[in-house]
Formats: structure tokens, C-alpha cells, sequence
């Protein structure tokens, strides 16, 4: 089973989006990584890195961000780790991480998530 790491600008957002996904998917490992070292709003390399190490599993990692440098900062760390079963997930943040957790306790291949997440993209929230 694929792990999660949440890749946000600020450390309680992405605590927040991993607790949510959990009460999903107990079963599925996912961590954040939000903020910088300091509690302070950014982007980290180093807590990328650390979480992914931590939720590392042969059947590799799925990686969510929210927007602009997380982006940028999670694209270098996986430059980085290219030895490793790592993928960027474009996908809204709070619904993929849930839909995410799912798929991955479900059996679903990290291989074939990205194509899953077109279900967090059309997902509606109230009646149109």
C-alpha cells in the first residue's frame, strides 16, 4: 500500500488534511509536512524530505501540495530521491488526500492513482 505525504505552506493545514484522511483510511500512513522548521508559513526541503523518508514504503509515496512552492519545493526533493517509487498527485488538496487514502487501502497501485483523481476534480459540494 502507497503512503501520503501532505505538502503545504502552513504546518497546521497539512496536520489538518492528513487527520481528515485518516478518519477515512486508518490503515494508510500519511504525513504532513507544512510550514517551516520555525512554525512560520513556507515551504520546507527538509521536512519534505523527512516525510517522506518517515512514510516510505516499497510501494512508494503519492505527494499532495497546495499550490505554487510547495510545488517547485516538492519537485526538488524528488529530484533528489529518483531512486524511489515517488509521484506528484495534481489534485484539489483535501479532496485527493481523502480519495488518496481510500484508493491506497483499497489496493490501488500508485501507478494508477493519477488517473483516479479526475474523481476530486469533478467532486461537488452542493447541488448545481
Amino acid at each position: 500500500m502507497f503512503s501520503i505525504v501532505v505538502v503545504s505552506h502552513s504546518e497546521k493545514l497539512a496536520e489538518g488534511v492528513a487527520e481528515v484522511a485518516k478518519m477515512m483510511a486508518r490503515d494508510v500512513t500519511i504525513v504532513a509536512a507544512g510550514g517551516m522548521e520555525d512554525g512560520s508559513l513556507g515551504t520546507s526541503y527538509e521536512k519534505i524530505a523527512a516525510a517522506i523518508d518517515k512514510a516510505y514504503t516499497d510501494d512508494g509515496v503519492a505527494l499532495f501540495m497546495d499550490m505554487g512552492s510547495a510545488v517547485m519545493t516538492a519537485e526538488m526533493v524528488l529530484e533528489s530521491m529518483s531512486d524511489r517509487r515517488l509521484k506528484l498527485i495534481d489534485a484539489p488538496l483535501v479532496e485527493g488526500v481523502v480519495l488518496a487514502a481510500v484508493e491506497a487501502s483499497s489496493g490501488t497501485a500508485l501507478e494508477d492513482l493519477a488517473g483516479k483523481m479526475q474523481q476530486a476534480r469533478d467532486m461537488h459540494k452542493i447541488g448545481i
